[in-house]
């Protein structure tokens, strides 16, 4: 399944790219999209399983509002609202939600942190 993820802005996209495979493409509306737009989005997605991921404030949720009706067969993804954008949440909880969509086939997981040896502990 080929998918596409649709964010706000650049730096929502910058934060994403950051636990998603290279190949997933993100697209941004640039804020609250106009006709021009919302018809590039349309052609970039083309084919592919959109998802969507905005704030969770009123300009995300009215842009969100404007995707469902261009993409009516979207998944939508949600940041927790104490969050003040996508861009400012944190990788785990970003990790979580594409766990949730089923994404985990794209997600970059951040590598293990090596166990501390304490020569005290022996």
């Amino acid at each position: 399944m080929e998918i596409a993820i649709i964010v706000e802005g650049k730096n929502d996209r910058s934060r994403l790219r950051r636990v998603l495979a290279e190949e997933v493409p993100i697209y941004c509306t640039f804020g609250t999209p106009g006709t021009s737009q919302i018809e590039m989005l349309r052609k970039q997605v083309g084919h592919k399983q959109a998802y969507v991921f905005t704030d969770n404030d009123s300009s995300g949720k009215r842009i969100r509002g404007m995707l469902r009706d261009v993409f009516p067969d979207a998944e939508h993804l949600y940041t927790r609202k104490g969050y003040p954008g996508v861009e400012k949440t944190p990788e785990e909880y970003l990790i979580e939600q594409l766990e949730k969509a089923g994404l985990e086939a794209y997600i970059l997981y951040p590598a293990p942190e090596p166990a501390s040896y304490d020569k005290n502990e022996f």
